[in-house]
């Protein structure tokens, strides 16, 4: 069975940069200014929450990294050549195509560059045995859970080998059990593959569990304000998130987001 190609991931001090936000705004039918001189250095094996409440430009954040609109100011410099194929994106909603199965959606991005299914039929296979869906190859997305969805968005995401993941809270409509579990998964493919993610999430709790980098963003306009790392050691599991450590994280993260919001009496967690 073909393998995914891995990167080495490096120590945080160690990573070369991927890519820089520099100086971002985003203004949406010349009054609603979603993002405001939004700033941020993205390295190679980050694994980078953008952590904040609706409405704070998280999406719109990872939207213009995915080239899917452009800034009204500001640039996104990349690190040497860059193209569409760098980057997979994984959103709140798993977006399968009803009528295909399983195998048949994961092959959707080789299918846009004109590759062939049978061309690629290793790679998916290697990809969904990597989300641990081997066994569901010819399932259709009416006979999964929504965990299940989840993980063939990812596998999609995942199945080109791009350098960076851009995940749009896709654990947010589940429940918590499922949510825990794919969180783990998700840590374990990253380590596998050694790609970026950058990972949009309101929950403090997941975004101390998955990230070395936490980015706090407040809203109205949409700006950073602070960024926190957390230097736990990978891999991370359930003694992790039952230790002190894990605990004095969260308080450290949700004290920030209190600040950022201009709340000091409610947990955002």
């Amino acid at each position: 069975m073909t393998e995914l190609s891995h990167r080495p991931v490096l120590t945080l001090g160690q990573r070369p940069k991927l890519l820089e936000m520099a100086g971002i705004s985003k203004v949406f039918n010349g009054t609603v200014t979603a993002l405001d001189g939004m700033s941020l250095t993205l390295n190679e094996g980050d694994f980078l929450s953008l952590l904040g409440p609706s409405g704070c430009g998280k999406s719109t954040a990872l939207r213009l990294v995915a080239g899917l609109m452009r800034p009204t100011t500001g640039r996104i410099l990349w690190t040497g050549a860059h193209d569409r194929g760098d980057i997979g994106v994984v959103f709140q909603e798993p977006t399968l195509m009803p009528w295909a199965t399983v195998a048949r959606n994961v092959w959707l991005p080789f299918r846009l560059r004109g590759q062939s299914f049978a061309s690629v039929r290793d790679r998916i296979a290697t990809a969904l045995e990597l989300v641990g869906l081997e066994k569901f190859h010819d399932a259709y997305p009416r006979e999964l859970s929504g965990g299940m969805k989840m993980r063939v968005s990812i596998a999609r995401a995942f199945v080109t080998n791009p350098r960076l993941i851009l995940m749009d809270e896709p654990f947010a409509a589940l429940d918590e059990i499922t949510r825990q579990k794919l969180n783990n998964d998700l840590l374990a493919l990253k380590d596998k593959i050694g790609c970026t993610v950058i990972f949009v999430t309101h929950s403090v709790f997941e975004s101390v569990f998955l990230s070395d980098r936490i980015v706090v963003m407040a809203a109205r306009p949409g700006r950073v304000v602070q960024e926190l790392t957390i230097d736990a050691p990978y891999p991370r599991d359930m003694e992790f998130r039952t230790s002190p450590d894990y605990a004095a994280h969260t308080h450290v993260v949700s004290d920030a987001l209190r600040v950022a919001i201009g709340d000091q009496t409610h947990d955002h967690l």
